[in-house]
């Protein structure tokens, strides 16, 4: 307290007098608001037992009493439902978390219910299968109305709450998670912004003078460790389609969560083509930066993003959040995301592949015809590109030729008047079909059967994109080729099938190009621009993208190219030998591996492909040691553990095999390999009930062999499309006669 001048010492000691009082009446007042708080909590304990069995009396537990919210995984700490005023409102927090709730109310976490694209979608699966299976869905995208019952028939519950979706309190109420299952794999606590001197949870608004006074207890109340993690982001960022839903079987829906986890910024996946920096889901998509309004959880004057930019620029444009679009915009063009690179051409009629363009001298003539080798690296996304639903949205290149006037001269990927995409493009999209072999354009996710092609990049590969066209026979001076990768949040289908044909034009986003200048006549290399690779990384990717259309022969030639100019790189010789071991010849892979372990004799990349030569060879002892040695180093690669389960199961060894696939199924509970030995390694063991669990898993999980055949109704019927199903194709508007593929 500020004291005024000239007091005397009586009134400057009444003064402190009064202080002293305040000061205890204060403390007081906290004691008391404590204590009520206590009080509270009681009482609305009493109000949520009976709350909970007001809504177990009339709830449609269809799927069985102790799956509740199934289709969907979350629970509830305790069990039963919770109040949805339970839930302290946003507005709430933003008293002292401005920030925070000014980027969430233009995040699509806080739109995640109420958006029309969403809503659409889950209505019709309401209208055509009943609201409890949008369990399913809601786990994720409306919490609140999964566990406090709304989602059954005849529901009495106010879901004023469904205007805000993900709000603070529900992330910051997780108290556990389950597993990396996904669809809402979390365990929701009893919201509370306090916990008392033991530890408890208090629920109910507390006052701000107390949190305030409490910032610990407060802390300990919405944080936990696991926030800061990709398993939190799993929870939902990871989903299948279970047989509860689609009464057919399992189907995995996306994985953005194993994505990460097999790409080089997990540092859990050996087998990468390039390593880099570890980096999370927040790293990316929570970036700290000054804060511009009051938040009591900057720290340092910065603050972790809670607008979550990543890809969805139509839910912002559709609502005018011009803020949040400018923030995705800019995030999806300013990251070194991919890397556009027009790698080479090839004459018609020719085996040679010139390249690469800009370090090679080459010579070109009117009327040639040319392919344009286009190669797309996923270079810096720690996920797939397109990731999650990529049946709604649009990733797609966009390759054009012009001459020197500016005519053009051949055009891929473009836009019709009606805003759809040109079918022949090159899309970084799937075509998900039904039971008939039709697509699914409306994302009734509980109709999907098969997947007729899926053309996404997996992080940290490259695919090759090839495009024929001719010179024009007349053309003077130079022709220029432009590659652009653009992406539009949603496919323009499905945007017609939300907002009718009558609306503006969603946002297209240029991603990243690349633009190159061909001669007429003679052409010299020429200087590379800021953003190209070195030419090591150009065949490299090239290389990959071979690797990953299946020709084999052309993936080693690239490859050598890469040894070649970085003779001390010893991930070129392993690309050499992983190339040969799927082309099958052994010997050679075996040469490769082993001038990688000479230059870099610890590699557990180089050690796993040893190894697998190693048990072709019949070298148990060398194989087991090296694959000891790769999980020794990756202990949570999942390639390692399975293929070390592998070999202890094969040596007799179940105790080992056993801890292997189990340690595999813990990394991901979907898989294959873990459910069929674990089946088969428990029944040994007389762990009958254990064992009918996996056999279980392993029948409903494992692929069906009549998917195809959907899938191929599907192309059949769309050859305008059909051609990206093939692994590689050519991309031409010449007649046939003009499209002789060539070697490659």
């Amino acid at each position: 307290m500020r004291i005024a001048p000239h007091h005397d010492e009586q009134s400057l000691a009444a003064l402190i007098m009064r202080d002293s009082e305040f000061v205890a009446f204060l403390v007081l007042m906290i004691i008391n608001a404590l204590l009520s708080s206590s009080g509270a909590a009681q009482d609305q304990n009493v109000a949520r037992k009976q709350y909970s069995d007001k809504i177990a009396s009339t709830y449609n537990y269809r799927f069985g009493a102790d799956l509740p919210f199934a289709p969907g995984n979350p629970e509830v700490q305790g069990g039963g439902f919770i109040q949805p005023g339970a839930f302290p409102d946003a507005t709430y927090c933003a008293h002292c978390h401005q920030q925070a709730y000014h980027m969430w109310r233009q995040a699509l976490h806080s739109n995640s219910f109420r958006e029309p694209f969403y809503r659409t979608s889950v209505n019709l699966l309401n209208k055509t299968k009943g609201i409890e299976f949008s369990r399913h869905c809601d786990s994720c995208h409306n919490p609140i109305g999964v566990v406090s019952g709304a989602l059954t028939e005849n529901s009495q519950v106010d879901r004023k709450f469904d205007d805000n979706g993900l709000t603070c309190m529900v992330c910051h109420s997780i108290q556990g998670l389950k597993s990396t299952s996904g669809n809402g794999g979390y365990v929701m606590g009893i919201p509370s912004v306090m916990v008392d001197e033991d530890g408890k949870r208090i629920p109910g608004e507390v006052p701000y003078d107390v949190i305030l006074k409490n910032p610990e207890r407060h802390s300990r109340a919405v944080m936990q460790s696991f926030y800061r993690t990709p398993e939190f982001c799993a929870a939902c960022h990871k989903a299948n389609l279970p047989e509860h839903l689609n009464d057919y079987k399992f189907l995995s829906a996306f994985t953005v969560f194993d994505e990460w986890q097999n790409s080089k910024f997990s540092h859990r996946n050996p087998l990468t083509f390039y390593t880099g920096e570890f980096k999370t889901c927040q790293d990316c998509h929570m970036k700290r930066a000054p804060n511009e309004l009051s938040d009591y959880g900057a720290k340092n004057g910065t603050f972790a993003s809670h607008s979550w930019v990543a890809g969805n620029t139509g839910v912002p444009f559709y609502y005018g959040f011009d803020e949040q679009l400018d923030k995705t915009i800019k995030f999806l063009q300013a990251g070194d995301f991919l890397n556009v690179d027009i790698f080479g051409i090839k004459k018609a009629n020719e085996q040679r592949v010139i390249g690469p363009i800009g370090s090679v001298p080459f010579h070109i003539d009117p009327s040639d015809i040319l392919d344009a080798y286009v190669v797309i690296q996923n270079k810096n996304i720690g996920h797939s590109l397109i990731p999650e639903v990529r049946d709604l949205y649009e990733a797609w290149v966009e390759f054009t030729v012009k001459d020197s006037q500016g005519k053009e001269i051949y055009h891929s990927g473009f836009l019709k008047p009606d805003g759809s995409l040109d079918p022949r493009a090159h899309s970084f999209t799937n075509r998900i079909v039904n039971k008939d072999g039709a697509f699914v354009d409306n994302h009734q996710v509980q109709t999907i059967h098969s997947v007729a092609y899926d053309n996404t990049i997996p992080s940290g590969r490259s695919t090759l994109v090839r495009y024929r066209f001719q010179v024009p026979a007349n053309i003077k001076g130079f022709i220029t080729m432009t590659a652009k990768v653009n992406y539009r949040h949603f496919r323009q289908s499905y945007i017609n099938n939300v907002m009718g044909n009558d609306h503006p034009p969603y946002p297209v986003v240029e991603i990243a190009a690349r633009t190159r200048t061909i001669q007429i006549g003679d052409n010299a290399p020429a200087p590379p621009d800021p953003g190209d690779n070195p030419d090591w990384m150009r065949w490299n990717n090239l290389g990959i993208a071979y690797l990953d259309q299946l020709q084999y022969a052309a993936s080693v030639d690239a490859f050598a190219q890469v040894v070649r100019l970085r003779p001390d790189y010893a991930d070129g010789y392993t690309n050499i030998g992983l190339t040969e071991i799927d082309w099958e010849k052994f010997d050679s892979s075996r040469s490769a591996i082993e001038k990688a372990l000479a230059l870099s004799p610890n590699n557990a990349r180089a050690l796993y492909y040893r190894a697998l030569l190693e048990r072709r060879a019949g070298e148990n002892d060398a194989e087991l040691a090296d694959l000891e040695n790769v999980v020794q180093q990756f202990p949570q690669s999942r390639d390692a553990r399975r293929e070390l389960g592998v070999t202890y199961f094969q040596g007799d060894d179940d105790e080992h095999a056993l801890e292997q696939f189990q340690a595999l199924e813990a990394i991901d509970p979907d898989d294959i390999a873990a459910h069929y030995n674990l089946s088969v390694l428990y029944r040994r063991m007389g762990m009958k009930a254990q064992a009918e669990k996996e056999q279980s898993l392993l029948q409903t999980e494992k692929a069906d062999p009549e998917a195809l055949t959907r899938a191929l109704t599907f192309l059949s019927d769309h050859p305008e499309v059909s051609n990206e199903s093939i692994p590689w194709h050519i991309h031409t508007d010449l007649p046939i006669e003009n499209s002789s593929p060539g070697q490659y």
